[in-house]
């Protein structure tokens, strides 16, 4: 007698089929009580119909897929690339303009720096020339200021001294003469007899010289 016996595993059937063999001159009580088979199995699987698989390619898919990517290629290859270079040239050269420029100014700012910085020692120099020409032609004028002051003062002194030696000259002749008076009167006194004038008066005047240098 052959059993089937059909199993599922995932999306795989198997059939399995027993063959019983029953040894002859047996009752059918003795076959149900007991059964002495002897089974080959037969293991037969059943493979179920396959579709389209998701992971495959079909061939209208990789012929779309190409055409595309050739056309992409084609598009990126004479469109695209060819703008975006020329983009990417014109922003290369722009920032290129831009750093040229800048060094240009750079160097046209450090030339003016220069340029003042010279101006500005030039300038400091004439000062300085000026101020010490201003100070020698000052040390001059007060050199010369002082030299006519002190001819002055000395002008001025000149003159107070001889007219104070004419004063002192005037009253020592008249303290001579009134000297020489008092002396004439008091030697008239002493003696009895006026004195000779002149003989007084010289005396008078040789005593007041030697006071006097003294």
């Amino acid at each position: 007698m052959l059993t089937a016996v059909v199993t599922q595993s995932g999306e795989a059937f198997t059939v399995h089929i027993t063959a019983d063999t029953v040894p002859p001159n047996t009752t059918d009580q003795q076959t149900t009580d007991t059964v002495v088979a002897t089974a080959t199995a037969a293991e037969v699987t059943v493979p179920e119909k396959q579709g389209p698989s998701p992971i495959a390619p079909e061939l209208k898919e990789v012929a779309w897929g190409g055409g595309s990517f050739v056309v992409f290629a084609l598009l990126m290859r004479f469109v695209l690339f060819p703008r975006l270079k020329k983009g990417m040239d014109d922003r290369y050269n722009g920032i290129r303009s831009d750093h040229e420029s800048a060094d240009a100014t750079r160097a046209a700012a450090k030339a003016e720096v220069a340029d003042y910085q010279a101006q500005l020692a030039a300038v400091k120099a004439e000062a300085a020339a000026k101020l010490d020409a201003a100070r020698l032609t000052l040390e001059a004028q007060r050199t010369e200021r002082l030299a006519e002051v002190n001819t002055r003062i000395a002008e001025e002194r000149a003159a107070a001294t001889a007219e104070n030696e004419a004063a002192r000259a005037a009253v020592q002749d008249q303290i001579a003469a009134a000297v020489a008076d008092v002396s004439g009167q008091a030697i008239s006194l002493a003696i009895g007899k006026a004195p000779d004038a002149n003989v007084v008066r010289r005396v008078v005047d040789d005593v007041m010289s030697v006071g006097v240098a003294r």
